[in-house]
């Protein structure tokens, strides 16, 4: 058998499909050169090694798995040995604001202690970055966190951000209150997926308030959120961000009795010595942020930061 063969099938078996394996095959190859030597291999031993469609490992598929398995499982540690050092290979998931204006402060730290850092960052947010993070996908994702980690995480609260109200300022509403207080909400709401934590939070303290106001507008991220907002297709449920202000074609209209939401870290398993120096190292960014709001809230501008302790 074909050792690169043998490679091949097993970010298949370990991801769940080609298209998975090609997203985390740590070089580049492309599906369609997986899938021909993937079926190379299965003629050489004359039998199926997985279903496709939806995919699931053939008895055989089962028994090769479990034989290559703890071998390219262990060879990125036996290399590190071999070179006498420790991994300095980290994969995080993030959102593409965290990861265009906070990651590179953070990462900038690490650097000094792993000078031969090697990054692996993908764009996402929090259900996705759950599942690659339980998939094995992620080492440490950054992310809105729910009350409990998610089944075999940990977790670490870097700071709270209180949820916000953002209009077009051609928009003649002045505050939440005044919103809260019409017989009905007549523009669209613009928000994250249901699933969202940020969703979530808002529609239930919008229940115990008895108002129904349900997205008219789904986006996927925050920026579109503000976009949208700006443009007057309706009001972005959004999130006081630190150091982040909306476009000047924006009202933020504060939510002052509704429930922050807690942003930090979550990994699985033990954390590697470049990981728990990435972890320390925005750990020390976050509270930096936090002394900047206090310093800030003296003279009346939110921020939007106070740090919380770790979970498990």
């Amino acid at each position: 058998m074909n050792i690169h063969h043998l490679e091949l099938f097993y970010y298949v078996a370990k991801f769940g499909g080609i298209n998975e394996a090609v997203r985390n095959i740590p070089y580049g190859i492309q599906q369609p050169a997986v899938s021909s030597q993937i079926i190379q291999l299965e003629e050489t031993l004359g039998l199926s090694l997985f279903q496709r469609r939806p995919f699931a490992l053939t008895a055989a598929g089962e028994e090769l798995f479990n034989f290559i398995q703890p071998f390219f499982d262990n060879l990125g540690a036996t290399a590190d040995r071999l070179r006498g050092g420790v991994s300095q290979h980290i994969r995080i998931g993030a959102s593409e604001i965290v990861l265009r204006d906070y990651l590179p402060e953070v990462l900038e730290e690490v650097r000094k202690k792993f000078t031969k850092l090697k990054l692996t960052l993908r764009e996402g947010y929090q259900p996705q970055l759950e599942s690659w993070l339980q998939k094995g996908e992620l080492d440490l994702a950054l992310t809105v966190l729910d009350q409990k980690p998610p089944t075999g995480s940990h977790s670490v609260v870097l700071f709270e951000m209180p949820l916000v109200l953002l209009v077009s300022k051609r928009n003649k509403t002045k505050s939440a209150d005044e919103l809260f207080s019409r017989d009905k909400i007549e523009e669209s709401l613009i928000s994250l997926p249901p699933h969202e934590t940020i969703t979530k939070v808002f529609q239930q303290h919008l229940a115990r308030r008895g108002i129904d106001w349900f997205p008219g507008i789904e986006v996927s991220s925050i920026n579109l959120v503000e976009q949208y907002a700006a443009r007057g297709y309706g009001i972005g449920l959004s999130l006081e961000i630190p150091r982040r202000r909306p476009t000047a074609d924006i009202r933020v209209l504060p939510l002052t009795d509704f429930p922050s939401v807690r942003f930090g870290v979550l990994w699985q398993g033990k954390l590697s010595p470049i990981h728990s120096t990435f972890l320390e190292t925005i750990q020390q960014i976050a509270r930096k942020l936090a002394e900047a709001r206090t310093a800030a809230s003296t003279g009346g501008a939110p921020t939007g930061v106070a740090p919380v302790a770790a979970q498990k």
